[in-house]
């Protein structure tokens, strides 16, 4: 049988399983969150006690490294965390210089997927939108293909300095931020809102806005979506009339 080995989805559990893995010489072929593993006949699950103190030896890494691990482990990649393995034995022995040794298939793998993660996530800081609700926050709704929110969080707790909601819908993860801090929130009763009127007001200026300056004979939906993907579209209200 297969040993799958489980951890229960967290972070910090995934990097204790590897280090678990790794002081005992275990080289998994397969290692799943407990929420994303589907039962097979043919698959024997494991469970690794677990101590989160082991994982101080990450914060040993370069932040390169780890900022690049957080990015593997944020993404929507089938087998994140074998890949997550397999590039941290590589970051042991090679340390900084991992990410030159791209005749490797797990660099390669691992810079694409950080790429990609870090793309979407830098095009959702410009194509987000929010709106004062309720007359108390400011929120906003995202569809991403990764697991960005904790990087927009981050982003905009540091700029956007009101309170504020931003809502994952693929995968129902709220974000909230109270000036003080940042919580996640999951599987909750959805939010009560109403768009207050002044913020129904700016919606409507800012769609006759996006009017005005557009050129009609010049417009080009194709070459529009290659830098704002149609995919982003349902959330940006300036788009609404393409839709």
């Amino acid at each position: 049988m297969n040993k799958v080995y489980l951890y229960d989805g967290k972070y910090n559990s995934l990097l204790s399983l590897i280090i678990e893995l790794i002081k005992n010489r275990i080289e998994p072929l397969n290692i799943k969150s407990e929420n994303a593993y589907e039962m097979n006949l043919l698959d024997e699950p494991v469970y690794l006690k677990l101590e989160q103190k082991n994982i101080c030896i990450f914060k040993k890494l370069p932040k390169s490294i780890i900022r690049t691990i957080w990015y593997i482990f944020l993404s929507d990649y089938k087998d994140r965390e074998l890949l997550i393995y397999n590039f941290f034995k590589l970051a042991l022995k090679y340390k900084e210089e991992v990410f030159r040794h791209r005749n490797l298939e797990e660099i390669n793998q691992v810079l694409k997927i950080t790429k990609y993660v870090g793309s979407e996530a830098h095009k959702m800081k410009g194509f987000l939108r929010f709106k004062h609700v309720n007359n108390k926050f400011y929120y906003a709704e995202i569809e991403p293909n990764n697991n960005i929110i904790p990087i927009l969080a981050h982003h905009f707790k540091e700029r956007l300095k009101e309170p504020w909601v931003i809502y994952d819908i693929k995968r129902k993860i709220y974000a909230f931020y109270d000036l003080k801090k940042v919580v996640y929130l999951n599987n909750i009763q959805a939010l009560s809102l109403s768009i207050d009127s002044d913020e129904k007001e700016c919606e409507d200026l800012w769609k006759t806005f996006f009017k005005i300056i557009a050129i009609k004979e010049r417009k080009n939906l194709k070459c529009q979506m290659n830098f704002m993907p149609k995919r982003y579209w349902n959330h940006m209200l300036e788009m609404e009339d393409n839709l």
